[in-house]
Parts: structure tokens; C-alpha cells; sequence
């Protein structure tokens, strides 16, 4: 889907919709509102459009034009970024349905046609090999504002990373095991021009990758880390950020069993590392003056007679002895390998990105990402960040009280507290004691990652959470 800028007046196109946001109260610009017959100003003034965030009313036909349809698209009371993001792909949903082939957003003056780009592109998704389905009908959006077409360009591509992690994550799990998340890791790396490099378990096995190995056990299809870098020729500083996820490609708990009805989703639990595909992804196609690297720790987590057993103690890379006192408190097992890994290669600063706790779902349903980690600064400018694209992030407290459910009776650590309190920030906890005191930031996607309903921008299934924050991290590095 191509996706342009175009400063001029919308009939100077031929487009076959307009799609037009309004905030709640306001009212259409005059001239536009004489051009279309009077209709949006009476669809206002009855209340058939109310200008509600994710409210769409269709105007049938501009007299004496080529378009088709026009959409009045809701943004609410006081649009943020997240609303202009959602109409723009709302304004793409909508004229796909309606059969448009093409859709020109008339943007004000201070909308960011970035987000608008990058909103058309997660408009555009949809799950796809496993279902017929009839071809995307929309070829091409127009944004209606100033600007470089640079702008737009950037945009896309955003969309088409946050779109290839979404793409992953909806994949079931019998057609991407660890070996298949890992090649198919490379292969986009590679096509991104990234460096790119696939560690085994044996490769595990010499670097000392206790809690990973012990993890993917229990499976025949054996554990893979995948390591991905960008290494610009001018960098803008010495520093060296990681980003690091959690690849379990299927997550049936292990011996300690999931029930039934908490597993048929389980497919989702490599959304860290498909969050960190995506964003590394797009850095190396936008090209940010910073260094990344981008670690992807993959397994499935399988309950056999070979799999670890709860009470079971496992040593770790860096050392650390942990006790497994639950088998489905897996995620933070593969992640410690991971962090102690980037710290080896250079890490000066690290985000991991997890599906990793149930717990924040009940803190903060799916309306937040948690944020915890030991440098304000950096979990500062990943909210920052996400305000801009609009993606929301919580940040949870990291006292070190927090680490003391996580303290092993017969070990350094254990995986699990004895009870639920503070899932969240005790599993944080956990995680960083394999930071070695690095800046380090853990986003924990699990409420996030998945939409279970349709959105008015997007279908139920995944929703890339968190990759646009990074690529924008990354792009304002230094600055």
C-alpha cells in the first residue's frame, strides 16, 4: 500500500474516498462543509456524529467528483497521538470495506503526518495464511498536509515493522517452533542489513546457558538464540543499546500444567521478541546514528519426561544458582541468559520487552504497558517516547523489598514467589539481577500484546505494542 503526502487541495486528486477527523464539539471547516452539501454540519448539529474517538459516519458521494464515500472519523474530546494514530488506520479499515482503491486523510495543520503514515500502515494488517481471504483493496493513501515525503516514507516502514511482529505472534506455534522463529529472525535481519547471528544449543552449551537450555528441554524442538545489530557508520555516541526478548514460541507451563483454557493463546508468548524484531527491523532500515543489538531468546516450554522438574535447580550464565519453583515461570528464566549475554557483548544500556507476568493484567488491564528497571532517565525517555507515537506506558515501583520472595532457601534465587503479590515487580526483580547494574528497562507486554476484540484500526489478534516507542528511542538517541 503506497502512502504519499500531498499539499494541494483534495479535488485536485482522484481519489475514491475522503476520509476527514474531528475531534468531539468541533465544527467542519466552512468551505468543506459547503462543498459537501451542508451534510457534516447536520450530522453534527442532529448528533449523528458525535466526534466520540472510534465513531465513523459514512457521507455517500461528493456531488460533481470522483469520490465516492466520505468518512467523518471521531478522534474525541482532546485528540492525542494514540487518537490520530487509531483514526488514520480506522480511515484505511473503512474504505476497505467500503471497496475504495484509494483514500485521501485530510490532515489539520499540527497533526504529525508520521503517526497518520504510520496509523494508515497498522490499518492495513491482517491475518493472513491461514484463511481466505479476498485481496486488500486499498493501493494507496494520501495524507492531505505539508511536509516531506521522507516523513511518510518513514512511516510506512515503521508500519510494516510493527506489521511483520504482529504477523509473528499470530503464527501457531506447530508452524514456528524455536527453529523457525530463528531462521525466519535471520532472513528479515539480513533484508534489513543487519548482522545477523543464529546460536544453537550447542553454541548454548559452550556459553554456559543454564536457564535457557533448562527452559526448552522438555521440547524435541531445542532452544535458539538470534542476535541481531545495527552498526552505523557515524554513531552519535559510544553507547550501545540492547534490545532483548522473550521467544517462547509455545508456553503450555510445563510440569507445572497451564489449565485448558489459558493455553490456546500461549502461541503469543514470543511477543517480546517479536516486539524487538520489529524494532530492530526498522532500524536498520531507517538507519538511526546509535548502535543495537537486539537478543532474542527462543524455546517452548513443554511438559516430558525430560523436562525440568519443579523444585529442580539450575545454574544460569552468569553463575547464579535458581531454584525452579514453577515450571510456567519460564519467561524470566530465558530472559536471564539473554541479559547476562548483552552485558558480555557490551551493553551499555538495555530494554527487554516480555509477555512475561498474568499479574499485570489485573494491575493494569490492557490499556498499559508496566515499566520497571534501575535508570529513571532511561525508563523516562521510553514514556517519553511512547506520548509522541502514542503508546501508553505505567511505571511500578522497584523498591528492594520486592527482591525478597525472589531470595532461594537452597540457591541464589528462585523463580517464583510463594504466593501472588506483586507478580509483576517481583519477577522485574528477578530480572535484575542479570543486568550486572546496567541502565536497563523491562516492559512487560502480557496485557498488551494482544488485542481480543476488534479495535476500530485493527481485527482481534495481535498489536505490535511497543515497537514504534523503540524505533523512535532509537531515531532520537543522543538528542
Amino acid at each position: 500500500m503506497n502512502i504519499t503526502i500531498h499539499s494541494g487541495n483534495w479535488e485536485e486528486l482522484d481519489v475514491d474516498a475522503l476520509a476527514v477527523p474531528l475531534a468531539k464539539g468541533s465544527t467542519v471547516d466552512a468551505a468543506l462543509d459547503a462543498r459537501l452539501g451542508g451534510l457534516p454540519g447536520e450530522l453534527i448539529d442532529t448528533g449523528e456524529f458525535t466526534g466520540k474517538a472510534g465513531a465513523c459516519t459514512l457521507i455517500h458521494r461528493v456531488p460533481d467528483s470522483a469520490v465516492k464515500r466520505v468518512f467523518l472519523i471521531g478522534l474525541g474530546e482532546a485528540p492525542m497521538a494514540r487518537h490520530w494514530f487509531a483514526a488514520a488506520g480506522q480511515a484505511v479499515r473503512a474504505a476497505a470495506k467500503a471497496k475504495c482503491r484509494s483514500v485521501a486523510l485530510l490532515l489539520p495543520p499540527d497533526a504529525c503526518a508520521r503517526l497518520a503514515a504510520e496509523g494508515a500502515g497498522f490499518g492495513q494488517h491482517r491475518p493472513s495464511g491461514y484463511k481466505e481471504q479476498k485481496p486488500w483493496p486499498v493501493e494507496e493513501v494520501i495524507l492531505l498536509t505539508t511536509g516531506d515525503q521522507s516523513i511518510a516514507d518513514a512511516g510506512r516502514i515503521t508500519a510494516e515493522c510493527v506489521n511483520l511482529a504482529r504477523e509473528l505472534v499470530e503464527i501457531p506455534a506447530n508452524d514456528l517452533g524455536p527453529e523457525e522463529f530463528a531462521t525466519r529472525a535471520a532472513r528479515e535481519g539480513e533484508a534489513a542489513g543487519l548482522e545477523v547471528e543464529v546460536l544453537d544449543e550447542n553454541d548454548l552449551r559452550e556459553l554456559g546457558a543454564g536457564a535457557l537450555l533448562a527452559v526448552g528441554q522438555g521440547s524435541v524442538r531445542p532452544p535458539r538464540m538470534v542476535r541481531l545489530s545495527w552498526n552505523p557508520e557515524d554513531p552519535v555516541n559510544d553507547d550501545h543499546l540492547f534490545l532483548v526478548g522473550k521467544g517462547i514460541t509455545f508456553d503450555t507451563g510445563g510440569l507445572s500444567l497451564k489449565p485448558a483454557n489459558s493455553m490456546e493463546k500461549m502461541k503469543y508468548d514470543m511477543g517480546g521478541a517479536a516486539t524487538m524484531i520489529g524494532a530492530i527491523t526498522a532500524i536498520g532500515r531507517l538507519q538511526p546514528r546509535v548502535r543495537v543489538t537486539c537478543l532474542l531468546a527462543m524455546a517452548e516450554n513443554m511438559p516430558s519426561g525430560t523436562a525440568t522438574r519443579p523444585g529442580d535447580i539450575i545454574t544460569a550464565m552468569n553463575g547464579k544458582t535458581i531454584e525452579v519453583i514453577n515450571t510456567d515461570a519460564e519467561g524470566r528464566l530465558v530472559l536471564a541468559d539473554a541479559l547476562t549475554y548483552a552485558n558480555r557483548l557490551g551493553a551499555t544500556h538495555i530494554i527487554n520487552a516480555a509477555t512475561l507476568t498474568g499479574a499485570v493484567s489485573v494491575a493494569l488491564g490492557s490499556v498499559r504497558v508496566a515499566l520497571l528497571g534501575n535508570h529513571k532517565s532511561l525508563g523516562d525517555g521510553i514514556a517519553l517516547r511512547g506520548r509522541e507515537c502514542g503508546e501508553r506506558y505505567w511505571p511500578l515501583p522497584m523498591d528492594a523489598d520486592y527482591l525478597e520472595p525472589m531470595r532461594g532457601d537452597m540457591s541464589d534465587l528462585r523463580n517464583a514467589g510463594a504466593d501472588r503479590k506483586a507478580g509483576t515487580i517481583t519477577a522485574a526483580k528477578f530480572l535484575e539481577q542479570f543486568v550486572e547494574g546496567t541502565p536497563w528497562a523491562h516492559l512487560d507486554i502480557a496485557g498488551t500484546a494482544w488485542f481480543d476484540k476488534a479495535q476500530p484500526n485493527a481485527g482481534k489478534g495481535a498489536s505490535g505494542i511497543a515497537v514504534r516507542t523503540l524505533v523512535r528511542l532509537a531515531e532520537g538517541w543522543g538528542s
